[in-house]
């Protein structure tokens, strides 16, 4: 479950509206066939990309390789397993989906497929979705559920918040002696992560004195994306609008002394320094800190006082990148 829940926090901010979900998949002898996530609201969920890795392992039968729909994945492994997941063991982040919609069931996959183990992380809430415990169940597949449940949770939490109200959480980048202004500090990788992010998000919060400062653009054309509506918290409403933001098309850009334009919006990502830290400090959910192994600069966050749980830690070829929520939880949104 572990491993699972690795690589699904690598997606982790990609998949709105989808939860980020991982799985992987164990053979008849303890071996690992596959660790997967879903990267992609509209791609296949985690336990199909998984099944689909497995398959191909245990028979290299490239053919699958080439299928990228879920439907078509569903569909060969139904007409190709051959029995090949017998005392196979599948686990998974999120209760396996029971419903039929842009793509078909995993939980009825799973129990046609003869795969008679399954351990479960978090249940699921969606009404929509929720019951694939039970098709497994009566499918004669044996359940274990809340496997590393807290962990799950964390997981699972953005979901659950934009499915109820709404996600906020706050992104910045870092020198390694904690400076964060004087030009580019992340990875090209690491951009292009935010830039993927930014492409999935509603609203993306900017302070003024940044705005002013940075001239940024804030879009997501690393990946060919969709540029967020952009709220700029200020109580100064002149900005000259040769800045990058204010000329992107399709997208709004509102300037304000508060947050009430949060009502509007499910997806909810800040970047800033300190000042707008304190600000967002009652609502930001979760943190996106980026590492970049360099030191320089002059500012940092000064005279804050705030301790942290860590969630998850990844690396790319250059920067560490963590999700983390305050210690004990205190935001709210």
């Amino acid at each position: 479950m572990k491993l699972a829940l690795d690589e699904a926090w690598k997606y982790q901010g990609l998949t709105y509206p989808n939860p980020a979900v991982g799985c992987t998949i164990v053979g008849s002898s303890g071996e690992i066939l596959a660790v997967e996530a879903h990267k992609c609201a509209g791609e296949p969920h985690a336990e199909i990309e998984a099944l689909k890795t497995a398959y191909f392992k245990l028979t290299n039968d490239k053919n699958i390789l080439d299928i990228n729909s879920s439907s078509e994945i569903h569909k060969y492994l139904l007409n190709y397993h051959n029995n090949c997941f017998k005392n196979s063991s599948l686990y998974t982040t999120l209760e396996p989906c029971s419903h039929i919609g842009k793509t078909p069931s995993c939980a009825t996959l799973i129990a046609d497929l003869g795969i008679k183990k399954i351990f479960v992380g978090s249940k699921d809430i969606n009404k929509e979705a929720s019951g694939g415990n039970e098709i497994l169940k009566k499918a004669d597949v044996q359940v274990q559920t809340d496997v590393l449940l807290n962990e799950c949770e964390d997981l699972l939490k953005p979901f659950n918040s934009w499915s109820e109200k709404r996600f906020v959480f706050f992104k910045w980048a870092q020198r390694l002696n904690g400076t964060i202004d004087n030009g580019v500090i992340s990875s090209k990788k690491s951009r292009t992560l935010v830039h993927a992010m930014r492409d999935v998000c509603d609203l993306l919060v900017i302070g003024g004195n940044t705005v002013r400062t940075d001239r940024p653009t804030l879009d997501a054309r690393l990946v060919n994306g969709r540029a967020p509506d952009v709220l700029i918290l200020s109580k100064t409403k002149e900005f000259d609008k040769s800045i990058g933001l204010f000329g992107v098309k399709n997208r709004k850009v509102i300037i304000s002394d508060n947050f009430s334009l949060f009502e509007n919006y499910k997806n909810i990502m800040i970047e800033g320094g300190e000042n707008m830290f304190e600000l967002t400090k009652d609502f930001v959910k979760y943190y996106l800190c980026f590492i970049s192994p360099s030191i320089g600069g002059e500012k940092s966050f000064i005279g804050l006082d705030y301790k942290f749980d860590i969630l998850n830690i990844q690396k790319d070829e250059q920067d560490i990148i963590m999700w983390m929520k305050q210690e004990n939880d205190r935001g709210s949104n």
